[in-house]
């Protein structure tokens, strides 16, 4: 059908959960069009919104076979969060080599 866009939004709304819309919308839609058909609300900045993984505004015109990926706020910080395992793991039971064979060398 010529003027029709086939776009897949996918939306993270819950910890181990995304799901997906196959959408039909037409020539000239925007992320904003594309989410709010999926029945999302992104007006309140709970979703922050990309295209193939690039950062857009809600603005951005959609192309045919783009996918609108839809992600909530991180709640921790991914940096301080890996600085409180490593704390409570211990520098021996944690880290790339933190499982070495018997006998081997340091690094290996």
């Amino acid at each position: 059908m010529a003027g029709m866009l086939h776009v897949t939004v996918a939306a993270s709304l819950q910890a181990s959960e995304v799901r997906e819309w196959q959408l039909r919308l037409p020539a000239g839609a925007s992320v904003a069009d594309a989410v709010l058909a999926c029945g999302l609300d992104v007006q309140h900045g709970h979703l922050a919104c990309g295209i193939w993984g690039r950062a857009v505004e809600l603005h951005e015109r959609l192309r045919d076979g783009d996918r609108v990926e839809c992600c909530r706020p991180l709640t921790v910080d991914p940096k301080l969060a890996r600085r409180q395992r490593f704390a409570s793991q211990g520098a021996r039971a944690a880290g790339l080599f933190a499982k070495r064979r018997a006998g081997s060398k340091s690094g290996y």
